[in-house]
């Protein structure tokens, strides 16, 4: 099989499957790549090579055997470290945890292996998740696999660069204010945000336990193609009875939706910072290909995206940073990274009764939003103002978060696949977000769109 590394896991699944390809052979051509890119890219954090490739063989025995195997079975896959993984040292970027070993997998991580996926590493992410640059105390700096110059994005950035560099087939990410959609958005990739209650957070660092903090935080994948994202999705989904918030909703079929009937609203501003010309540009034509094939769009930007940029920061530090603090003692983290300090950890406590007044601006917005997708299926609009920054410069030029943060508050899913390339040559993306459960409509919108726009292109210089 040639070019394995360039293959989606949907593809792979299938060659394994008709037994094209062994599973040591993918696994091996995959960790030779990491091997390749990730002294420049530093996004695999811990890699369990020995142990994958017994793995690898023990899932070409099985299939030898004759027996039942998973939709994943015998494909690689990294894992942020954020995410619980038996047996592998699992930091979430904090140094109380450097050595710490899980006992048991997060759900989601059992979820796959279940399916057969086998585990070759953890990737890199900042601090507890809570930055938009992947960098920390324990393993330091992610790059861009476009140029090492740049950033990832953050909190999924090491997720990001090794999917992108060819390195895994997919990786699971986390997003509180755009962790998944912002690093699949600087290196070129496609990820998936769900809808809120659609995957449990058992086992990641940010779980369940932290009120309105894990209203806005979902777990989700990355990877190279919209048919990959819809296998995995559904693996990782539904209630484990641990996390409350998870509801036993079904998944309506991509396949099914009939484009032609679908309304969607689009804007290229959000009027908290304008993006650049050419992701102006690819948004409209984005529309223009959606409206060669029937879909009724229209230009309108839902009013809480233009005014509530500073509710989700100021939600997140209205206790004076109390819960990061109990976060990092429960890590015996002495020393936080001076990021997360400088940005949630300096200020001062709010009322109790300012408090109930958020919480009561977020219903508010919520129920705004609510109005206003009524009226449409799906909404499509940047992931970013701007492509990929320099390190430490991610919000220099604004707020470009802001396009991804206001669908944390209201928990609607969303997907971000490539929309084209900046004058400098590196990628950018689209994000189309669908109502609440709709995530079929998104995929089968998003599907579309990488079809027309042409498959995924990686950073062909990057040891390749």
């Amino acid at each position: 099989m040639d070019n394995i590394t360039l293959t989606s896991a949907s593809s792979l699944a299938d060659s394994i499957r008709n037994k094209t390809v062994s599973c040591e052979e993918v696994v091996r051509a995959h960790l030779d790549r990491i091997e390749a890119v990730n002294p420049t890219l530093n996004a695999v954090v811990q890699l369990r090579d020995e142990a994958a490739l017994a793995e690898a063989r023990a899932a070409d025995a099985s299939i030898a055997r004759g027996e039942q195997i998973g939709p994943l079975h015998g494909v690689p896959m990294t894992i942020k470290d954020s995410i619980d993984t038996q047996g592998v040292i699992t930091t979430g970027g904090t140094q109380g945890r450097a050595s710490f070993v899980p006992e048991k997998d997060a759900t989601v991580a059992a979820r796959l292996r279940q399916a057969g996926a086998i585990l070759m590493g953890k990737t890199n992410t900042p601090e507890l998740t809570l930055a938009g640059e992947t960098d920390n105390l324990v393993y330091g700096r992610t790059n861009n696999p476009f140029d090492p110059l740049l950033t990832p994005g953050g909190s999924s950035g090491g997720a990001a660069a090794i999917v992108a560099s060819g390195g895994s087939p997919f990786d699971l990410g986390s997003d509180t204010g755009g962790s998944i959609r912002q690093p699949a958005h600087y290196c070129g990739i496609v990820g998936c945000k769900p809808t809120t209650g659609r995957v449990p957070c058992t086992g990641h660092i940010a779980s369940y336990d932290l009120g309105v903090v894990s209203e806005f935080t979902q777990i989700g994948p990355l990877a190279r193609s919209v048919e990959d994202i819809c296998l995995i999705l559904p693996i990782i989904a539904g209630p484990d009875w641990r996390d409350p918030s998870v509801v036993d909703m079904p998944f309506g079929d991509a396949d099914a939706v009939n484009l032609a009937e679908l309304r969607g609203a689009y804007y290229t501003d959000n009027r908290i910072v304008t993006p650049t010309p050419e992701i102006a540009q690819a948004v409209r034509h984005a529309v223009d290909l959606l409206g060669e094939v029937g879909v009724s769009l229209k230009e309108d930007l839902p009013e809480p995206a233009a005014t509530t940029g500073d509710l989700w920061r100021d939600l997140l530090v209205a206790d004076g940073g109390a819960w990061i603090r109990r976060m990092l003692d429960e890590a015996g983290t002495t020393q936080a990274h001076p990021p997360l300090v400088d940005r949630f950890l300096k200020g001062d406590q709010i009322t109790a009764a300012e408090y109930t007044a958020m919480l009561s601006e977020v219903a508010r917005v919520r129920s705004t939003m609510l109005g206003f997708i009524a009226s449409y299926d799906f909404i499509i609009c940047p992931t970013n103002a701007f492509a990929a920054q320099p390190h430490g410069q991610n919000a220099a030029r604004g707020d470009g978060y802001s396009y991804t943060r206001i669908y944390n508050l209201t928990g609607w899913p969303a997907i971000v696949i490539r929309g084209g390339t900046s004058p400098e040559g590196l990628p950018f993306g689209l994000q189309i977000v669908a109502r609440p459960w709709r995530e079929d409509v998104a995929f089968a919108v998003a599907a579309h769109l990488e079809k027309a726009l042409g498959a995924w292109q990686g950073p062909l210089d990057n040891g390749r």
